[in-house]
């Protein structure tokens, strides 16, 4: 049965709510009466913020994360090691292993993991850019700290093998994060440790 809206102003906001993943139609509902019975500078507030953010964030320069500025804080920090990469599917990843307190280089976000059933290939993402930043001849070592998955997997040797041109050790995070993980949901202490214990690329695969 279709809910019954006693404002077409409620319903749209309703809907736009719901819109975002993991909203449902009564969660939307609940949340758009809870910004009814604010006052409206809270409500302006709120919005003025998403505007905000979708308008005017920008992406690093060098590792694509999210950014104030052209080249972020953790890559224009003097006192992180900038001869160390940690590859990372998404921001939210740079976030979680930030939280650990045990990661001090450098990341580089791809935007994704190479994924063929969902139309992702190397070219949509910033692998180039990666392998532009190890030709450079700073970094040493390079940490892929992909999600434990076969798309994870693929990806990692797909930027093993595009980097193995170059001086550079890679390294993969220790299977403390287990096989079919999503790196995000990985708690703290083991996410720490994995990347602590990290492995030789060479030893985690048969060439």
């Amino acid at each position: 049965m279709n809910q019954k809206f006693p404002s077409v102003l409620l319903e749209n906001a309703v809907n736009e709510l719901a819109s975002l993943p993991g909203i449902g139609k009564k969660t939307a509902l609940r949340l758009a009466l809870y910004m009814l019975r604010r006052d409206v500078g809270y409500t302006e507030n709120f919005a003025t913020a998403l505007v905000d953010l979708r308008r005017n964030v920008i992406y690093c320069k060098k590792c694509h994360n999210i950014s104030d500025h052209e080249i972020c804080s953790i890559c224009s920090n003097p006192s992180r090691d900038h001869s160390i990469l940690c590859v990372v599917e998404n921001i939210k990843e740079v976030m979680v292993i930030e939280n650990t307190g045990q990661f001090r280089g450098l990341y580089h976000v791809l935007g994704g993991i190479i994924s063929p059933m969902d139309g992702i290939g190397p070219n949509d993402l910033h692998i180039n850019s990666l392998v532009e930043r190890v030709a450079e001849g700073d970094v040493k070592e390079v940490i892929l700290a992909l999600s434990t998955t076969m798309e994870g997997d693929t990806t990692n040797f797909f930027i093993y093998r595009k980097l193995s041109p170059y001086d550079v050790k890679i390294s993969v995070i220790a299977r403390g994060v287990s096989i079919g993980d999503e790196i995000e949901y990985a708690d703290e202490v083991t996410l720490g440790r994995s990347i602590q214990n990290r492995t030789s690329f060479n030893d985690s695969i048969k060439i």
